[in-house]
């Protein structure tokens, strides 16, 4: 599951991935579903484990394939709403860093195969 989160300024959140698949690599915040879980619990419980906010799952955007380890993983990105726009993303768990961007920094950044143009397709990128 992965979280397409934009502040009031329209900025985006992502997280460098601390682990394989795209390790180093930029990306929305998100992770697996743990039995028992919804989609929208795990994208949920996974924001909070990588980057310390709390989050509401809003609608589902669409599902990306991501190729990693001989495998290949189905990914269903939801729209979220940070719980308080107050607060500050740190980054834990699986991220080594986190950051707010705008489309030029999107642009800078060295981001997982295919994320810009999901993004683009969903209409979703950051101003």
């Amino acid at each position: 599951m992965g979280a397409v989160i934009h502040d009031g300024d329209g900025r985006l959140l992502l997280i460098r991935r601390g682990h394989a698949p795209s390790r180093g690599l930029w990306s929305v915040p998100g992770g697996r579903v743990e039995p028992g879980e919804t989609e929208e619990e795990a994208v949920v419980r996974e924001v909070a484990e990588e980057t310390g906010l709390t989050v509401r799952a809003g609608a589902l955007l669409g599902r990306v394939r991501i190729p990693g380890d001989g495998v290949v993983f189905t990914v269903a990105d939801f729209a979220c709403l940070p719980a308080d726009p107050e607060q500050q993303p740190v980054a834990g768990d699986d991220a080594d860093d986190v950051a707010w961007v705008d489309g030029a920094g999107l642009a800078a950044l060295d981001c997982t195969p295919g994320l810009a143009e999901a993004l683009a397709g969903w209409a979703v990128l950051p101003r």
